[in-house]
């Protein structure tokens, strides 16, 4: 039995959890978990390769990679959402829709996280807005990103700016000093040493002038998924590799763990929804009725489409310089899933 940390993002979802409490289990390994906010997770692997296996973000695994950073991903992607549809402006830009973003402010918590990727390729493809037609502005600084480790540097053309130390997206937006950004982090509970909008949340700000870019989410979010089939996903998870080359063996098996994890979850799935939630069913129900049975599919066959998106938007943003390979990113062991 071999012992292994594993590096995973805090807010554990449903999918995973049957790993932790027992009914799950990797065959040959014995977990040695470490729970921590995504951006510390990352931040903590890119940095210092701290677990042997760790949740990593999609767009800094790319860049990494393409560095020759030593590890490989197996194609379990826990996370998934509409990143663009989170967006929220401020009325006095007058922005009213996606399209009028070009020439705006938009603020991000970091150029090169999978977010910022997804939603610069979505503006640019879905809504005509040129990625070198906003003006950016980034949260994190360079010590606490994920570009600290790859060497991050603005793109050439791109209008690229750092939000000073003593502020934060929430607190520009609030303060109509960015016109645009995503700012749910402000108005959870959890903090982190990362990201400035879980600081500096600025709820004393006339929010009344924020409003949802999109405000039906799951409108959009269906539009996007009937048009290019899939649902965008951020993470996915890989193994060190040192740790990979000693147990080749374990990429399979952490893969097959992993999706005997998610099997329980979506059977139990109706089970988990809190009573007090009036319509939680009708809307378990809806999401089916929308993204089929199953809106996290695992493996390479039923993400083929999204992982070339994803790539063909890092190597055209400028992150990375050449389009990457699939056969490359993922354990051989995996490619035929």
């Amino acid at each position: 039995m071999s012992r292994l940390t594993l590096g995973f993002v805090s807010g554990m979802n449903e999918r995973v959890a049957p790993l932790f409490d027992g009914r799950v289990t990797v065959e040959g390994v014995e977990l040695i978990t470490t729970y921590s906010d995504p951006s510390e997770t990352f931040w903590r692997q890119l940095n210092f390769q701290e677990f042997e296996i760790a949740e990593m973000s999609l767009s800094s695994y790319l860049i990494a990679k393409s560095q020759g950073m030593d590890m490989i991903a197996i194609p379990a992607f826990p996370g998934r959402r509409f990143m663009h549809a989170q967006l929220s402006y401020h009325i006095d830009s007058g922005i009213k829709g996606p399209e009028d973003i070009a020439g705006k402010r938009l603020a991000v918590g970091e150029y090169q996280q999978t977010a910022s990727l997804w939603t610069r390729g979505i503006l640019e493809h879905d809504f005509g807005v040129s990625q070198y037609k906003v003006h950016w502005y980034m949260e994190r600084s360079e010590e606490l990103s994920h570009g600290g480790a790859t060497g991050f540097t603005p793109p050439e053309g791109i209008s690229f700016h750092r939000i000073p130390a003593d502020q934060s997206m929430a607190s520009m937006l609030v303060a109509n000093e960015v016109d645009v950004a995503t700012v749910t982090r402000a108005f959870r509970r959890d903090s982190n040493m990362i990201d400035r909008s879980t600081q500096i949340r600025a709820r004393e700000g006339d929010w009344s002038k924020v409003k949802p870019l999109f405000p039906d989410r799951i409108a959009e979010g269906e539009r996007f998924f009937r048009k290019h089939g899939y649902i965008p996903a951020n993470h996915a998870y890989v193994i060190r590799g040192d740790v990979y080359r000693k147990y080749p063996w374990l990429a399979l098996n952490l893969y097959k763990a992993f999706v005997a994890a998610k099997e329980i979850a979506q059977e139990t799935l109706a089970e988990s929804i809190p009573s007090g939630l009036i319509f939680g069913a009708d809307y378990l129900a809806r999401t089916r009725r929308i993204f089929g049975p199953d809106p996290y599919p695992y493996g390479i066959k039923a993400n083929r489409k999204m992982l070339e998106t994803i790539i063909d938007y890092s190597c055209e943003q400028g992150l990375t310089k050449e389009k990457q390979k699939i056969e490359d990113l993922f354990a051989p062991s995996t490619l035929d899933l």
